[in-house]
């Protein structure tokens, strides 16, 4: 059995204009530390022997991470397309809106439509792509949304739309 993975589908291009504040003010710090972390490298190679040297070997992998993400942020910040105006009918859900959702249990959950680099399930930010937010795409107050979840269809009816 090999390791190989399909590639995941590419992401929506889509970011709110907090969201690409936050990358670039992510990438200028990546940045400093990255400064930081070359110059305790630095530090920790002069000591000398380097295979057993648990200071060097540290900071390299940090050093590796750090330019990951920066390669990321790199590729991916030119990509993206920040989403600044609010659409026209505000009564209807898209990008970026805030939507209060009340299940059949009467139980409310409250959903924001953001892009892949701005998912935080804590806030309650889902991603454009996910399934929920598909289903949620130009649906207006008291529509009914049913969602395929891996413990069967789940239908909200969808009691609160809003954009900041």
């Amino acid at each position: 059995m090999s390791r190989w993975r399909p590639p995941s589908p590419k992401s929506s291009p889509y970011i709110t204009a907090d969201g690409a504040e936050r990358l670039e003010s992510e990438m200028k710090a990546l940045w400093v530390r990255r400064a930081d972390v070359t110059q305790h490298l630095a530090a920790a190679a002069a000591e000398g022997d380097r295979s057993e040297n648990a200071e060097y070997i540290y900071r390299k992998k940090e050093l590796r991470e750090i330019d990951r993400r920066i390669r990321y942020l790199q590729k991916r910040l030119p990509s993206l397309t920040v989403v600044r105006e609010l659409p026209g009918n505000r009564d209807r859900v898209f990008f970026g809106a805030w939507v209060t959702l009340e299940d059949e249990d009467g139980k409310e959950s409250t959903f924001r439509i953001v892009g892949a680099d701005e998912i935080d399930t804590q806030q309650g930010w889902i991603s454009v792509d996910s399934p929920v937010a598909r289903a949620l795409l130009k649906k207006s107050l008291d529509d009914e949304v049913t969602v395929a979840t891996p413990s069967g269809p789940t239908t909200w009816f969808v009691i609160a739309v809003r954009y900041e």
